[in-house]
């Protein structure tokens, strides 16, 4: 037999589950947009002014603008396309602040 290389006694990799059963849950009643959902729109509004993080030098702030504009299947289902541009519109202000503002 060759050598054990994965570092565990029997050769194989144990999974550990690092999640219960409710956050599998969360993730398909949000339909998968839990990141989105727990930054909020202030961490993308703020990606878009801030520079050097690679996101921002890739893509641009006419790229989360585009967001809005385009609309994806989940943008659509879960905030619609003008969710998204209001956050280019407003810039980095918070988000109960926004929703002030909106009303």
């Amino acid at each position: 037999m060759g050598k054990n290389v994965s570092g565990y006694s029997n050769g194989v990799r144990k999974v550990r589950a690092t999640y219960g059963e409710d956050h599998y849950q969360r993730i398909g009643k949000k339909g998968g947009m839990v990141v989105k959902n727990t930054r909020g729109p202030a961490y993308y509004s703020s990606i878009a002014q801030k520079g050097g993080r690679a996101n921002v030098q890739k893509y641009g702030s006419e790229h989360f603008h585009a967001l809005g504009r385009k609309g994806g299947n989940a943008t659509k289902r879960s905030q619609g396309p003008d969710f998204y541009r209001r956050i280019g519109q407003l810039g980095g202000v918070a988000r109960n602040r926004k929703r002030k503002e909106d009303q």
